[in-house]
């Protein structure tokens, strides 16, 4: 039995190591690109460690370019973006969970089939409205959707404030407690876990964004990371080492908040869907 036992077990961690292998050869292939000259880039074979390893690439990145313009419009848009998102969600969440109104389910279903409704589909409306406010060229359209709430993130905090006992927001009512301060003093820091599971889809969505940039944004001085490096493409040519070295430069945040964050991520998923 013990053998069956480890003979699973090395089968399995044996798939996972394949697996994140398989995962990381993209990422291995980028960060060699980054080192590279041009001319190394599709040579055959595959250089996997560039000769020699041109680290002034990343030096050439950041200085033939506004990188640090483009990184502070990027931090500002996806820190209002990540607060607006934890505000407003948190407090819709909490009224679903929590209230009690008439046709509440009623008005959780409307808001979860909005999820169903493609980006896409609401782009071009959504477009003329902020056109129609004169907020081209500015970060209002790509900051102020956040403090109206975000349907699958109040699905998730909402799932969360129910498997918290009703126990402890009664005893709070009984200390003299008001409704915010219930919310405040008592739900949010249990909730910790599942505020920073939101906090990072939210940075990774924001952070990554092109589309939204490339729709309001058309001035270079307002470009974020992941339009702005687009400047090593052109009609004819693409510049992949610099390319490559924008790409890692823009990922590194991503992959440190995430690293960070990752013990309150496992958390929340597994105890939001503990009571429905």
């Amino acid at each position: 039995m013990k053998n069956t036992n480890l003979m699973k077990s090395i089968i399995v961690y044996a798939l996972l190591l394949f697996g994140s292998a398989v995962m990381l050869v993209p990422f291995a292939w980028m960060l060699s690109t980054s080192l590279k000259e041009s001319f190394q880039v599709f040579s055959v074979p595959v250089k996997w460690i560039p000769s020699p390893i041109k680290w002034d690439n990343y030096i050439t990145t950041f200085l033939g370019l506004p990188f640090g313009k483009w990184l502070g419009n990027t931090i500002f848009i996806t820190l209002l973006n990540i607060f607006g998102t934890l505000v407003s969600c948190t407090v819709v969440a909490y009224g679903f969970a929590r209230f009690r109104a008439k046709s509440k389910n009623a008005l959780f279903i409307v808001m979860l089939s909005t999820m169903m409704l493609p980006s896409s589909v609401t782009m071009i409306p959504v477009f003329y409205l902020f056109q129609s406010l004169g907020w081209m060229n500015t970060f209002y359209p790509l900051i102020v959707p956040a403090f109206f709430g975000h349907a699958f993130f109040i699905f998730l905090l909402r799932q969360f404030f129910m498997s918290i006992p009703m126990e402890m927001e009664e005893a709070a009512k009984i200390d003299g407690a008001s409704t915010l301060g219930i919310l405040w003093r008592v739900i949010l820091p249990l909730t910790v876990p599942a505020l920073i599971t939101v906090a990072i889809f939210q940075f990774n969505g924001v952070w990554n964004d092109f589309m939204g940039p490339l729709l309001y944004l058309n001035k270079p001085e307002l470009y974020t990371l992941a339009l702005g490096i687009n400047f090593f493409k052109s009609q004819n040519d693409v510049q992949w080492n610099y390319l490559m070295t924008a790409s890692i430069v823009t990922m590194l945040p991503s992959l440190i908040f995430y690293f960070v964050g990752q013990k309150y991520f496992v958390e929340s998923i597994t105890l939001t869907g503990s009571k429905g």
